[in-house]
């Protein structure tokens, strides 16, 4: 499959997301409206989802920008990071991105924007101060790799509607717990309705969660590809993972809705292999990537 049909297929699958998400509130929007015989619990709901999913396309990545504490800078703050996004932005034919630093020790990086125009790549100041150059190459290549297939606007755009989703289902909740005395108006129907809706609202955003992180540890895997295939050397990509993996500083600004955004879990511990514990993992095992990285042919 080419960059091209990568990027054209997250672009179906963005809207698919969308879609999923909308249905997820409006659902149960609509269980707690005819639970609590208020349609303008409903009307809220549609309203609300709709309000907040398309305003997570145009400001999701300063919402993730934020949280991660980046900050813009010039060409004159970091030349040698800028030449090596300009030269990996020229091979791979990409518009230059707006380049942003992260105060932090451990070293981590992420990409995020909606699109090639208004991309950003922002890097920890560990990454800059611990890796060699054909490493930093490398993981830059890799955060260019998700602009060019369009990982980041899907990406992105899970972390702002996942919290959509939970704070949602808690508002759900709240209104369950506050409004439980009408439900008897409905008789038994209303009473499994209610049930119904407290049970949604529960699962709907463990559910999101698991898309997330479906989504997240499939496209790493490409992105590792992709990035060693713009580098023509896959062994600087596989030793920056390994560095990046080993160092035990904590990410401050570490943040559950964003850590699937990052090269490699910013959360230090994330290495159990049970089939399990791996739906609930940011990324896919380091060991796993490194190995599949070492056995590509370029």
């Amino acid at each position: 499959m080419t960059s091209y049909n990568v990027a054209e297929s997250n672009v179906r699958k963005t809207w698919l997301l969308l879609t999923v998400f909308l249905v997820l509130i409006i659902g149960v929007g609509w269980i707690f409206s005819y639970t609590f015989e208020s349609p303008g619990i409903l009307y809220f709901a549609v309203g609300f989802s709709i309000f907040m999913s398309f305003s997570s396309y145009w400001y999701s990545d300063k919402i993730v920008l934020s949280i991660a504490g980046a900050r813009l800078i010039k060409k004159s703050d970091n030349p040698t990071l800028y030449r090596t996004v300009e030269n990996l932005c020229i091979t791979g034919g990409l518009p230059f991105p707006k380049v942003y630093i992260i105060n932090e020790s451990q070293p981590n990086a992420f990409a995020t924007g909606r699109n090639k125009k208004h991309a950003v790549v922002a890097v920890t100041r560990g990454l800059l101060d611990k890796l060699e150059k054909v490493e930093l190459e490398g993981v830059i290549a890799h955060e260019l790799s998700h602009i060019k297939n369009k990982d980041m606007l899907l990406q992105t755009m899970v972390v702002v509607l996942v919290g959509i989703i939970a704070l949602a289902s808690n508002m759900f909740l709240r209104m369950g717990f506050y409004g439980r005395g009408r439900r008897n108006s409905r008789g038994g129907a209303g009473a499994i309705l209610a049930i119904l809706g407290i049970v949604s609202a529960i699962l709907a955003p463990i559910a999101a969660n698991l898309i997330k992180l479906a989504i997240s540890r499939k496209r790493e895997f490409l992105a590792d590809a992709s990035g060693a295939l713009l580098t023509r050397y896959p062994e600087g990509l596989a030793r920056a993972l390994e560095k990046i993996a080993d160092d035990p500083n904590p990410l401050r600004r570490a943040n559950t809705a964003t850590a699937h955004l990052y090269i490699s879990n910013p959360f230090r511990g994330e290495r159990s292999q049970g089939w399990f514990a791996k739906l609930f993992m940011t990324h896919p095992p380091t060991e796993e990537r490194v190995k599949a990285l070492r056995g590509l042919r370029v």
